[in-house]
């Protein structure tokens, strides 16, 4: 995908995003303890046609972190909708070119003094 398919979901309302996504729901992991450890309030949603998949487990409320797994993937493919930056030609610096030129010549000189005069047979 480039960058125009990318700005065609962003243009998409949340609705019509969430339309688009897989939902599975676990329990979080990690402190809270028997809020945590009973209800299955963590969401990981999946973007279908971008791919793009994304977790939410900062609230005890499913509800409210599905709301932000939306939110999440709305910063993701606002973010992968921004046009690349156009790319800038930067000249090869002159003293860079001789370098490399005063390289090769000494590279050139090597392999000519390796190469047989022809007079050892």
């Amino acid at each position: 995908m480039n960058w125009r398919d990318y700005a065609r979901y962003a243009r998409q309302s949340v609705e019509e995003l969430a339309r688009d996504c897989e939902v599975q729901v676990f329990r979080a992991t990690g402190p809270g303890g028997q809020g945590v450890n009973t209800t299955d309030s963590a969401v990981r949603m999946t973007h279908v046609p971008t791919g793009i998949t994304v977790t939410s487990r900062e609230t005890r409320s499913q509800f409210r972190n599905r709301q932000l797994c939306l939110q999440k993937i709305l910063q993701v493919i606002k973010r992968r909708a921004q046009p690349p930056r156009p790319r800038k030609k930067t000249r090869v610096p002159r003293a860079s070119r001789e370098r490399r030129l005063a390289d090769k010549h000494r590279r050139s000189e090597i392999k000519r003094r390796r190469r047989s005069t022809g007079d050892d047979w």
